[in-house]
């Protein structure tokens, strides 16, 4: 099995030789990377052409998550496309083997996997990969919920309808939302596991949301979040977390970051949405609601992980 690896990046010189190193680690070795740049000012490009990446440029002022990809796409030679941010770096050496296991069965048409956060993460953050990333795989997903920071998708299905480059966010679901319209599958891989690196500001977190919610009220115009949304999911959200953070016994160097966050991440999400309608209530579960769960320890795998230098 092959694949074509699409990475965009700007300015990711500090994170993205430990992806590239992932992927040199695989067990799957026969693998093209894309880069598509918007106009780094670092180390980002030399890093991905010491790997033997191929780079496509994309400037910075037409830049768009949707077109990024489709730029990157396009030039992919092979068949099975995999997205990555330049952020995350996988912890398996089989993280594309499980990753791309589900395209075995035809009627799938993109798969994701497994997030968590480094040590340094915001716990609310953690909380939100533990809610939204389970252990346990889903061959046949019932939502078209899937997350471009570590996924894969046919590139002929691609061909017949590329990525949304009018939104803000959100492209992602979009796209599954129209495979699944067309009959095919949504396959979460739990093996295929990324550390996600998210070192935003509170400003950042707001921003994230905000075109979030904006994208997410494109994709479905009936879709709402009033302010006693923003009151009652905040509110729940914020027990959730400390509840969680009490019981690990982190509260205290948690405390201001899960009233911060959380704040930030439903104002922003209030914000992009602005206007009422009805929200799917699956959907609504997977991106807002805080779900009750055991205390976890993470599953272990058989696996040994790949061992990084820094």
């Amino acid at each position: 099995m092959n694949c074509s690896i699409v990475i965009r990046a700007y300015n990711e010189g500090k994170y993205i030789g430990r992806l590239l190193e992932g992927i040199r680690q695989q067990t799957i070795k026969d693998v093209e990377i894309i880069l598509v740049d918007s106009g780094s000012t670092d180390e980002t490009v030399s890093s991905a052409e010491s790997f033997g990446a191929r780079i496509v440029q994309i400037p910075c002022t037409q830049f768009t998550f949707g077109r990024s990809l489709n730029l990157g796409i396009q030039a992919a030679r092979r068949e099975l496309i995999v997205i990555a941010s330049a952020h995350v770096y996988p912890v398996y050496p089989d993280w594309l083997e499980s990753l791309l296991r589900p395209f075995e069965n035809r009627h799938v048409a993109l798969t994701y996997g497994k997030q968590r956060g480094p040590e340094t993460a915001y716990f609310s953050e953690q909380q939100i990969y533990h809610q939204w990333y389970p252990d346990l795989s889903k061959p046949r997903q019932g939502t078209a919920f899937c997350n471009n920071a570590n996924a894969a998708i046919r590139k002929g299905l691609w061909e017949q309808n590329h990525y949304d480059e009018a939104l803000t966010g959100l492209e992602d679901l979009a796209w599954a939302k129209w495979a699944k319209e067309q009959g095919y599958e949504i396959a979460y891989a739990a093996e295929a596991e990324i550390v996600h690196v998210h070192n935003e500001t509170p400003d950042g977190v707001f921003n994230r949301y905000r075109r979030e919610g904006m994208a997410f009220k494109q994709i479905y115009p009936e879709a709402h979040f009033s302010l006693y949304d923003f009151m009652r999911l905040t509110t729940m959200n914020i027990i959730s977390d400390l509840w969680h953070a009490a019981r690990e016994g982190a509260l205290w160097k948690n405390l201001s970051s899960i009233f911060w966050f959380r704040f930030m991440q439903f104002h922003g999400t209030r914000m992009g949405y602005r206007e009422s309608g009805l929200l799917t209530p699956q959907l609504r579960e997977t991106f807002y609601y805080a779900r009750e769960r055991k205390q976890y320890k993470e599953a272990q795998r058989e696996v040994e992980p790949i061992r990084y230098n820094s």
